[in-house]
């Protein structure tokens, strides 16, 4: 019986994380059969939250109130890192472009400006980021305005504690109060999951049961503050009404994951792969890669029966680090899992990482990825591009501490879109 036919596309997109889902949607885009192959178990942590830049110097822990100004800073400090070698107006571009394809999918955000914001934790603490979604800005704005706020929890939640929250913020939000409540059609005494109830809550009754026990919460408040469980598919509909119903503002604030806010993301980032007409092979992982004498690339995934293979001209890199399986550190090196590429990392291993663990200057290994040049293709062991079809993006390239600069989901989108532009003109 002869093999099934390889999968044909103009872009292969391997990953399907932030990055990987921007760069498929950017080559669609750009009228490039687009196919992204991988797993999506990263991208279900997320917070839905878009940052640019809040920290840096790291040493310093200096935070940006302007990211914009931060990106100077840090392109002058650092001009190997990844957004230092893209022009702001093209990271603000790419970052509104992927904003508003998430918002006409129903996870809608707030115009990021020239302004860092600063979202309430789970933890109570504060965290700053660019571009919110618009089911947690009431909340910044409550905030900005001293108004009283309360924070509503649920009994069986874990993890998100009103009374928690409220001790924890009120030094910088002194009007704050807390309240717990019962889910509606919780069972008594069982354990709550934040999809659970985002999901139930796309149902009607059950929002109009939720208004019904928030009734009380109202009292004295100038908004109310819930975790983030508006929804999944339908969040600013949801949020919308609760609103309507309940006669006032409500904000979002992200869980500890895993929570909503994932699942949330990735449906909308789905439904945009969708409607630009990428094909998509999620739950599998590229196992094997090879370069093609037509200078093009053939891949294979874990699982021949459900996809049989992908036959690309070109190929984004979008796994990620450690998590994401992009990178695996072995006893004395760290390893490229896909083409095997050269991977910039300390070569002692006793300079991975540092003696303090919660030195604010990071780990060295936390900016171990793929070296690469001005058009973001990985460099191959002499220095030079590995292939002039083969670029990446995302959380993969070396010279950057993505979760302690803050700046994950603008590298992500950023890089994303830079990565295609070279493919552009490497496919031209």
């Amino acid at each position: 019986m002869p093999a099934p036919p390889l999968i044909p596309c103009d872009v292969a997109v391997i990953g399907s994380g932030i990055a990987g889902m921007s760069a498929a949607w950017f080559a669609a885009r750009e009228g490039f059969a687009t196919v992204v192959v991988g797993r999506t178990g990263g991208i279900l942590f997320a917070s839905s939250l878009l940052d640019l830049l809040a920290v840096h110097p790291l040493a310093e822990r200096r935070l940006w109130e302007n990211p914009w100004e931060g990106l100077a800073r840090l392109a002058a400090d650092e001009p190997g890192h990844p957004l230092a070698r893209i022009a702001p107006a093209r990271i603000r571009e790419a970052i509104d472009a992927v904003a508003a394809a998430l918002g006409a999918c129903g996870l809608a955000y707030g115009d990021g400006g020239n302004r860092n914001r600063w979202v309430l934790t789970a933890l109570g603490t504060f965290r700053p980021t660019w571009r919110v979604p618009a089911t947690m800005e009431a909340g910044i704005a409550a905030r900005r305005a001293g108004a009283a706020a309360r924070i509503v929890s649920f009994h069986g939640l874990r993890g998100f504690s009103a009374r928690g929250i409220v001790e924890c913020a009120r030094p910088s939000w002194k009007a704050l109060s807390a309240a717990v409540v019962e889910f509606p059609r919780a069972a008594p005494g069982g354990e709550l999951f934040p999809e659970r109830m985002a999901r139930a809550l796309e149902t009607e009754a059950a929002r109009a049961a939720l208004a019904e026990a928030l009734t009380p919460c109202r009292q004295g408040a100038a908004a109310l503050g819930l975790p983030a469980v508006l929804g999944i598919s339908r969040p600013a509909e949801v949020h919308r009404d609760l609103e309507a119903r309940l006669g006032l503002p409500l904000f979002e604030i992200p869980t500890l994951p895993p929570g909503a806010t994932g699942p949330r993301l990735k449906e909308a980032f789905e439904r945009a792969l969708a409607q630009a007409g990428v094909r998509r092979i999620l739950g599998q992982s590229v196992v094997r890669a090879e370069a093609l004498a037509t200078g093009g690339f053939r891949l294979e995934t874990e699982n021949r029966d459900f996809c049989p293979g992908i036959e690309a001209r070109g190929v984004i890199l979008a796994t990620g680090r450690f998590l994401g399986g992009g990178l695996r550190a072995e006893r004395g090196r760290v390893v490229e899992t896909v083409f095997g590429l050269p991977v910039a990392f300390p070569e002692d291993r006793d300079r991975w990482h540092r003696r303090d663990f919660f030195d604010p200057s990071g780990h060295p290994l936390n900016r171990a990825g793929l070296p690469f040049d001005e058009a973001f293709r990985p460099l191959g062991g002499g220095g030079e591009p590995a292939h002039p079809r083969l670029f990446a993006a995302g959380s993969i390239l070396a010279g950057q501490d993505w979760v302690r600069s803050g700046c994950g989901s603008g590298l992500a989108i950023a890089t994303a879109r830079a990565a295609v532009d070279g493919l552009k003109k490497a496919l031209a």
